[in-house]
């Protein structure tokens, strides 16, 4: 019998919380809205929504823990999944309208205003995902939903062999940003796939199923 993954989704006022738990529930998972900091640390994924500015992103997770419990899980090699700006807080930085704010420093990085003529980047576009995804297997020719005017524009995390390298996912608006991210336990994309239909709920089955 196939066993069903826990999945928490961090309830700290920032996000499409509601929809995230519709469609990890829609992909397979026995999903949860929790701030319960043992329910967060002990699910079998942990999925970190984010709507808005980075400094308030960044300020709220603070104020319920978040930062805490991203690390604690981590170290443990246990999944943290980050969606929008819970995937640029996962940045040593952000500047967002002169304002530069300190990340969360999970990866080294700096996210930035995109070089576009139209901002913001909305609607659906495609992605080039990197050699060896899990998260896009089976859906790499699919078109995903993007709302945002920032993003990591480049890649600066030096992984040393024996570990393995990240799985990098690119997407053109303008110029290339990072769409996604997946590194060991870490994994994140720019995008929402709780707002991507049913290509969306495939990729976070593809996720669930690797917890």
């Amino acid at each position: 019998m196939t066993r069903t993954p826990r999945v928490a989704v961090f309830d700290y006022e920032s996000g499409n919380v509601h929809s995230a738990v519709k469609a990890l529930v829609a992909a397979g998972a026995d999903a949860v809205l929790t701030r319960d900091r043992t329910e967060a640390l002990e699910a079998d994924g942990l999925l970190v929504p984010g709507v808005g500015a980075f400094a308030a992103v960044r300020d709220a997770l603070y104020a319920h823990g978040g930062d805490e419990i991203i690390d604690r899980r981590l170290a443990g090699g246990r999944p943290v999944m980050g969606i929008c700006v819970g995937m640029q807080v996962l940045f040593s930085r952000g500047v967002e309208r002169g304002q530069n704010t300190e990340g969360l420093g999970e990866w080294p990085g700096t996210v930035t205003e995109l070089n576009a003529a139209v901002l913001p980047h909305m609607g659906w576009n495609t992605v080039s995902p990197g050699a060896d995804s899990i998260l896009f297997d089976g859906i790499e020719d699919e078109r995903f939903y993007f709302v945002h005017s920032y993003a990591a524009q480049n890649w600066e995390l030096d992984v040393i062999p024996p570990f393995p390298q990240p799985v990098l996912t690119w997407t053109t608006y303008g110029d290339p940003f990072l769409a996604a991210v997946e590194n060991g336990p870490l994994t994140a994309t720019q995008f929402h796939p709780e707002k991507s239909g049913e290509a969306g709920i495939r990729l976070l089955r593809n996720w669930t199923r690797s917890l």
